[in-house]
């Protein structure tokens, strides 16, 4: 087995997960670099630059593409996988019935169920090198409390911090870390997209508008190292993120309240 750790991220060929790689590649690990855009995991490559990356191009949403992709990668990386950061997400607004049925089994199978195939496919690699392994799930601010505009997508981000709190459990015996980021508006291409395929209006518009926190994607790569070697469960990114869970604990009416006058259904 290789001396050098080595992490394998998903969504690595841009965003939150590019600088994942390039942090932990700035520290000295072999990065590998998961992703259904081949461009974007040749420009982080390119941006690294020290030779020392994998890329693979596959889709999360195939179960026996993650064992072909993580067992290539082990291959690199010289017999080990230290950390998977399990990043590959896509956003998903608007109002419940403005979405689409397909934006709906797209978003929850990239969001979620690619998250539950990468942490089986990664529990034996993660085994091999414990203690101090580590399964790194991205959820979301939207994971904290439910995000009037994006129910869909809330939807999967509770449910990676509860995928992260159940297997915290189940693998606390094998000595393999899991944990969870929770970052909030991020400044990433996603804030580019739509929310829906009704809508025409950038997120970063609606965040701005709404007077929002934007951290920079540099900042989600801080905590990622920060939450691989730390003991927190669950590691909260941003103002907007610390806010949302301060006020989820201690002041949940206040929350609600609030969520109901910030949203802002298309057309009205």
């Amino acid at each position: 087995m290789s001396a050098k750790k080595a992490i394998f991220v998903t969504g690595g060929g841009s965003g939150i997960g590019r600088a994942i790689a390039r942090k932990f590649a700035g520290e000295g690990w072999f990065v590998g670099l998961g992703d259904i855009d081949k461009a974007g995991i040749k420009e982080t490559e390119s941006l690294i630059g020290n030779g020392f990356t994998y890329g693979h191009v596959f889709d999360v949403r195939e179960r026996a593409a993650w064992d072909v992709a993580l067992n290539s990668f082990s291959t690199a990386s010289g017999g080990r996988i230290d950390v998977l950061a399990n990043n590959a997400g896509i956003p998903l607004g608007g109002s419940l019935t403005d979405n689409g049925e397909d934006e709906i089994t797209r978003c929850l199978d990239i969001n979620l169920k690619g998250v539950l195939f990468g942490a089986q496919a990664a529990y034996p690699h993660l085994k091999k090198t414990a203690p101090g392994s580590c399964l790194l799930n991205t959820a979301s601010a939207a994971g904290l409390y439910g995000t009037p505009g994006a129910s869909v997508y809330s939807a999967t981000k509770f449910g990676v911090r509860g995928i992260t709190e159940s297997l915290d459990g189940e693998w606390f015996d094998d000595e393999i870390r899991v944990r969870s980021l929770c970052p909030s508006f991020i400044d990433t291409p996603l804030l580019e997209h739509n929310p829906n395929a009704a809508s025409n209006e950038a997120i970063r518009q609606r965040v701005v508008d709404a007077g929002l926190e934007i951290t920079p994607v540099e900042d989600v790569a801080e905590a990622a190292w920060e939450a691989v070697h730390g003991e927190k469960l669950h590691t909260l990114v941003g103002k907007t993120a610390r806010k949302i869970a301060f006020g989820a604990r201690w002041m949940p009416g206040r929350v609600r309240k609030m969520g109901r006058e910030s949203f802002r259904p298309l057309g009205r």
